[in-house]
């Protein structure tokens, strides 16, 4: 059910608005349909990626059958970096989206430029653990667009191309918490709905400080700018 798409490569002409790589070594350009796997559990880690266009989810399976995110790649973002040999989660491509795919050599493990990726995904993966850690769905989600925009350079209208099923599964909410939550921030004008997966960033330091009250707090001190759900 979950066996890997192989894709047919393709001639490795990079166009001047695809991120460049960033994999030392000889790397192709290969793209994957939507829903596409791009590796399955238990694939041996032996390949690097990076997105050229398009995004990526990578999650796991738990016991009993739920998915959980456990993150997303845009464009110019590396993924498929594990420590054991074989991959723990899958990798799928969410829209069609090219690929820059670089074979893992054990002469490349220790090179400065696949240390330095590693150690970014494993910085991003710990500021998830402190994301989902968030006990408001409206702080969750005002953290998840604030990380995007970011992400994204800065801007602030935020096309998401990720579903709110895909959300509610990276944030461990349920996709009804993920609607109401941004129903919330759109009602306190922080952010403008134009469409279900285009998003205005209205007031970004309100957006901002919602991120910052992730902070233990006690009953008697609960009492936040917009409503937790």
């Amino acid at each position: 059910m979950y066996a890997t798409f192989k894709p047919a490569a393709q001639n490795i002409i990079m166009p001047e608005n695809v991120a460049r790589p960033q994999f030392p070594g000889a790397h192709l350009v290969v793209t994957y349909k939507r829903g596409r796997v791009i590796y399955a559990e238990g694939d041996s880690v032996d390949k690097c990626y990076q997105v050229c266009a398009g995004a990526v989810r990578v999650y796991g399976l738990i016991s009993d059958g739920r998915r959980q995110v456990v993150s997303f790649h845009l464009a110019g973002e590396t993924f498929g970096f594990e420590a054991a040999s074989k991959h723990r989660f899958f990798a799928e491509a969410i829209a069609d989206t090219r690929i820059i795919v670089s074979a893992r050599h054990p002469i490349q493990e220790h090179s400065p430029e696949l240390l330095a990726l590693a150690l970014g995904g494993m910085k991003r993966a710990q500021e998830h653990l402190l994301v989902i850690g968030r006990q408001c769905a409206v702080e969750r989600v005002a953290a998840f667009l604030m990380d995007l925009s970011n992400r994204l350079g800065g801007v602030r209208q935020v096309r998401l191309p990720m579903s709110r099923q895909d959300i509610a599964d990276y944030l461990a909410l349920t996709t009804e918490s993920v609607s109401r939550a941004m129903t919330e921030l759109k009602e306190r004008k922080v952010i403008a709905l134009h469409h279900v997966r285009t998003v205005d960033i209205i007031k970004p330091g309100a957006l901002r400080s919602l991120c910052h009250q992730a902070a233990p707090r006690t009953r008697a001190s609960i009492t936040p700018a917009i409503g937790c759900l």
